[in-house]
């Protein structure tokens, strides 16, 4: 972690009145976007992976270090389609903390977020956004760790580390990975899901949404 980034990333109490006029700008901007309609095949709809790293296991006690997303359209990762949170130094001003977290608001477009373990990962968003910007973060969230099990129950029906199911896809998890390695990896196992989604006529990222709701409610509560 950068020095100083965490003093600028958790100040409580954010008000509008309180941020530099871009990052309001920006702020208002993403609040007036209705979204992108969900009711359109998963090919036509844009999804963002996305990862953080973070100082802890979890967001009430832990800070978040590093934000990284990609879109992804047509079931295709698009490389110049990638965003990026990079912690300032200890010395930077804390309005560049507020301008990368409304940069990544921006950049997400209100689109369904992706991503494994998303309690995790969008508890650590929600704190920082609301921390800084006020932001009530509540995106549209399929979650991989739990649609995997249910979907692709032939290979495994359990919840698992990320890494259980790369193995199990072939793919190379040795070493040590970054936060963009690690979206990568998870973009491409979610182009496996949306393969095997379509197959049980998941059609829709509406429905996609639904029914990583309903997996993640049904495996929590039996």
């Amino acid at each position: 972690m950068v020095a100083g980034f965490g003093k600028f990333l958790f100040k409580k109490g954010a008000k509008s009145a309180n941020l530099a006029k871009d990052v309001r700008h920006t702020l208002e901007a993403w609040r007036a976007d209705a979204g992108p309609a969900l009711d359109e095949p998963h090919f036509h709809t844009r999804y963002v992976v996305v990862d953080v790293e973070t100082s802890g296991e979890y967001p009430g006690k832990g800070r978040l270090e590093g934000i990284t997303a990609i879109g992804m359209r047509g079931g295709v990762i698009t490389p110049g389609d990638a965003f990026a949170l990079d912690p300032p130094g200890a010395d930077a001003d804390p309005a560049a903390v507020d301008r990368q977290l409304a940069a990544f608001l921006s950049f997400s477009a209100k689109a369904p977020l992706v991503t494994y373990h998303s309690v995790f990962v969008g508890g650590f968003l929600q704190r920082a956004l609301q921390d800084r910007l006020g932001v009530d973060f509540r995106p549209d969230w399929v979650d991989l760790a739990w649609l995997l099990p249910s979907l692709f129950a032939e290979k495994s029906h359990t919840v698992a580390p990320l890494d259980h199911w790369l193995n199990l896809f072939g793919m190379d998890s040795e070493g040590w990975r970054d936060t963009m390695d690690n979206t990568l990896l998870i973009g491409r196992l979610f182009q496996m899901l949306l393969v095997r989604a379509i197959d049980k006529e998941i059609l829709t990222a509406e429905k996609l949404v639904e029914e990583s709701l309903a997996t993640t409610f049904l495996r929590r509560t039996h």
